[in-house]
């Protein structure tokens, strides 16, 4: 390391020093202030080894210095953030809005009702991590629906009801009640009934082209007078199965004039001839729209809060003339925009997803270059990371975009400290026979800031295998990470040393290797495509689950170890 980047490096860990000192009122500690600063600055990641001892003297400093001074100081370095802190206190960290009268209700009620038909994309991630996270601001509850009444164009998948459920608690949170719409069948007739004999409903035969004509004219359908008998008759002919798909409908009665026709006598039930999946609900034929349906559950469940997104504004409003005919006082609504995730080539769909699949082109839900919540899963993404980053967009109306660097941002924040670190050669590669008086094994540290842990022994042998981007010209030196120095002589590494000042005074490059006649075959599994390379021995010993950084590589989840003695990793982030 020459004199100018360890400078550069002092600099931007006094940065980072004093922002952890005056965010949180501490003192800074050198594992917190390590993340960051390799995170802003990659091209520190290969003196990793190094750094530690760089940045504990100028942690040191400002542990030393008053409350006073550190803040004097970080608006010299960087008065950017400084000013970001102080933004920070003033709105006493808090990222969410205040939910609006909360006051009216003895405790709060949040819904989250997804559709069945899969697991979750990234940005079905959002709603649960907002509403737990106002549920526990408020000491409320919030609870999921099932909102599966569509068997036909969003037919749901038996085994995506408990994958839902498994990926609220990867996020954190316990929904209060878990209720699935299609065994509520008997209840949206029951209110359909009451409905019809209050005039507020009335069953219709009109082809769709017909009624959408009159509608756009604010034309009344010719079947909107019949009487509540004749409807109720028609009704439970409806529910009986008497019709086919398409022949008969029971629309909720609103303002056949209203300024947007999109709110004129809507569809309340219809007729689906595809059987449910589920054997509780496959016999019915004839099924609630979302619209009916939701409105009377969040009523009858208690919800008092309701987030959905800014294209779902007409559906407060049709479901607003439900409740004005039962007299019932609707929730507080929040609309908020999409969210937009970068880094992924594929459409963040469910059904684009599940196409993709069923072609062959993604192995599954959990393949690492689909934007699903089982796939960044099982990268080592911890779920609280998603959360953070999904609070922080707030509940703008405006569209949000996502960056992944934030979740991967906070997701190093909680593996780093605890995922040991291994050396891990990709494809292409070259091997070098080692010469002269070298030691035979090699100790690089389990985690260059947890001495307590110590150190990896990894046995030589004859022959190392580095990376092809690091192979020195002839005559050049190199520093084996862990092991010494050694100049290049043709296809031979000659042992020169272990001499750190070589590293520190004359710039030697420091590269990581492992044994070529003794490494693991390691496949790794990454968004951009597979990477067969080769880990040091003792990787072989990792578990399923666990979490390491490959150094100068990045973090990756140990995912399984293959009968041919080949380890497979998913890469989660740099």
């Amino acid at each position: 390391m020459n004199d100018e980047l360890r400078e550069r490096i002092e600099t931007e860990a006094e940065k980072h020093a004093l922002v952890n000192a005056v965010k949180h009122e501490s003192e800074a500690d050198v594992g917190a202030v390590m993340g960051p600063l390799m995170g802003e600055n990659p091209d520190f990641r290969q003196h990793g080894d190094e750094i530690p001892g760089v940045i504990a003297p100028v942690v040191s400093r400002v542990n030393e210095s008053s409350v006073e001074e550190r803040r004097e100081r970080l608006g010299e370095l960087a008065p950017d953030w400084l000013e970001e802190i102080e933004s920070e206190d003033e709105e006493d960290d808090q990222i969410l809005p205040d939910l609006p009268n909360t006051e009216e209700y003895d405790e709060i009620r949040m819904r989250c009702a997804p559709n069945p038909n899969g697991p979750w994309h990234m940005g079905h991630a959002r709603m649960p991590a907002v509403i737990g996270t106002y549920a526990e601001e408020y000491d409320g509850e919030f609870i999921v629906r099932f909102d599966d009444t569509d068997p036909e164009t969003k037919r749901p998948l038996l085994w995506a009801y408990d994958e839902i459920l498994d990926e609220i608690g990867y996020l954190g949170f316990e929904p209060a009640e878990v209720y699935r719409a299609s065994d509520r069948l008997e209840t949206y007739y029951d209110h359909a009934r009451d409905l019809i004999e209050k005039g507020g409903a009335y069953t219709c035969s009109c082809s769709g082209e017909e009624f959408s004509e009159m509608k756009n004219s604010a034309e009344a359908c010719p079947h909107r007078d019949k009487d509540p008998e004749t409807t109720m008759d028609e009704f439970e002919a409806m529910v009986d199965g008497e019709y086919d798909s398409g022949e008969m409908v029971l629309r909720v009665k609103t303002d056949i004039e209203h300024k947007n026709p999109a709110l004129r006598d809507w569809v309340g039930f219809r007729i689906i001839d595809t059987p449910h999946p589920r054997e509780e609900a496959e016999n019915y034929r004839c099924w609630p729209m979302l619209d009916f349906q939701s409105g009377v559950d969040d009523h009858l469940t208690g919800v008092t809060h309701i987030i959905r997104g800014i294209d779902l504004q007409d559906s407060a409003k049709r479901q607003q003339f439900v409740y004005d005919y039962f007299d019932w006082e609707y929730p507080e609504v929040i609309h908020w925009g999409h969210v937009q995730v970068d880094e992924y080539d594929v459409k963040m769909s469910t059904s684009t997803i599940r196409e993709l699949i069923e072609t062959g082109e993604l192995d599954g839900w959990d393949d690492p270059r689909a934007p699903t919540i089982p796939s960044v899963r099982r990268r080592g993404i911890r779920g609280e990371a998603i959360v953070d980053a999904m609070v922080e967009l707030g509940t703008s109306t405006s569209n949000v975009d996502l960056a992944m660097s934030t979740v991967y941002s906070n997701n190093r924040q909680r593996i780093d400290d605890d995922a040991d670190r291994y050396f891990f050669v990709r494809e292409d590669h070259a091997d070098f026979t080692l010469t002269g008086d070298h030691p035979e094994t090699a100790h690089p540290p389990v985690h260059p800031e947890h001495d307590e842990r110590g150190t990896r022994d990894i046995d030589a042998g004859n022959r190392v295998r580095i990376e092809e981007a690091d192979v020195p010209d002839d005559g050049e030196r190199v520093w084996l990470k862990g092991f010494g120095c050694f100049r290049r002589e043709d296809d031979a590494f000659e042992y020169v040393g272990d001499d750190i000042s070589a590293v520190r005074e004359e710039g030697v490059d420091v590269i990581h290797w492992v044994p070529a006649d003794s490494a693991t075959l390691t496949q790794m599994r990454k968004k951009e495509g597979d990477v067969v390379g080769y880990a040091e021995p003792g990787f072989r010993e990792t578990e399923p689950d666990e979490m390491v950084q490959f150094e100068r590589v990045g973090f990756a989840r140990v995912d399984r170890q293959e009968a041919d003695d080949e380890t497979v990793v998913y890469f989660a982030h740099e």
